[in-house]
């Protein structure tokens, strides 16, 4: 299918995450569409091997059913994922898309990641800096004894008020044009703004921004 693209040239398929690896290592794509569930190593080791070597932009595969295999492949590297039952024309799209430097998000999997990331997020007691979760199978608070502060990036020091603020909305799912109309911006500012907070957190893509945003708790101290 992607072969027949005039503007994409197929360089190399694998069986499984080691030899994911060694094509990468062999041929340097552009990008690289990885499955998650592979013998020998997994996608997600892989796509942490590959994007530690900067090798290429890994696009993953996967279904609704493991959210899990999301946050990990996030955590790895991953600039995106498209599902499994994505229309040809959509899996053409996102190869030239992180091509060029895109991250890719199908809609359903942007909602599930921000949600998941949102729930899985502690609450910081004031008092006592008690991490605070919902037990589960009650409407409970449960707290985490010493339960260590979420770690802050370094780069967050260096963003200017705007930055901050287009990274909070990033990290809700917002596209540069709605960034704009909840700022008030013009779409060509909002480009810049994103392009320096991703220069400025040392990461490669909005993606690798979100999962900054969540990590930081920036979005629970934003309200």
């Amino acid at each position: 299918m992607l072969s027949v693209e005039d503007d994409l040239e197929v360089v190399g398929e694998a069986a499984d995450g080691a030899q994911a690896v060694e094509r990468a290592r062999e041929t340097t794509p552009d990008v690289i569409l990885m499955d998650v569930q592979m013998p020998v190593m997994d996608g997600i080791e892989a796509t942490r091997r590959i994007v530690a070597e900067n090798l290429g932009r890994v696009v993953i595969l996967t279904t609704f059913d493991r959210d899990d295999y999301l946050f990990d492949a996030l955590r790895a590297g991953a600039s995106g994922f498209l599902l499994k039952n994505a229309d040809p024309e959509q899996l053409v799209d996102a190869v030239r898309a992180a091509g060029h430097g895109q991250a890719l998000l199908a809609p359903e999997v942007t909602l599930r990641v921000i949600e998941r990331m949102t729930a899985l997020s502690p609450v910081l007691s004031p008092a006592d800096g008690a991490a605070h979760t919902s037990a589960p199978g009650s409407g409970a608070p449960a707290t985490a004894a010493a339960h260590p502060a979420r770690p802050t990036h370094p780069g967050l020091d260096r963003l200017t008020d705007r930055e901050r603020q287009v990274l909070v909305l990033l990290g809700r799912g917002r596209s540069n044009a709605e960034i704009a109309g909840e700022l008030y911006l013009g779409e060509a500012t909002v480009k810049t703004h994103v392009s320096n907070v991703l220069a400025k957190l040392g990461v490669r893509d909005r993606v690798q921004a979100v999962v900054v945003a969540h990590e930081s708790g920036l979005l629970r101290t934003a309200g």
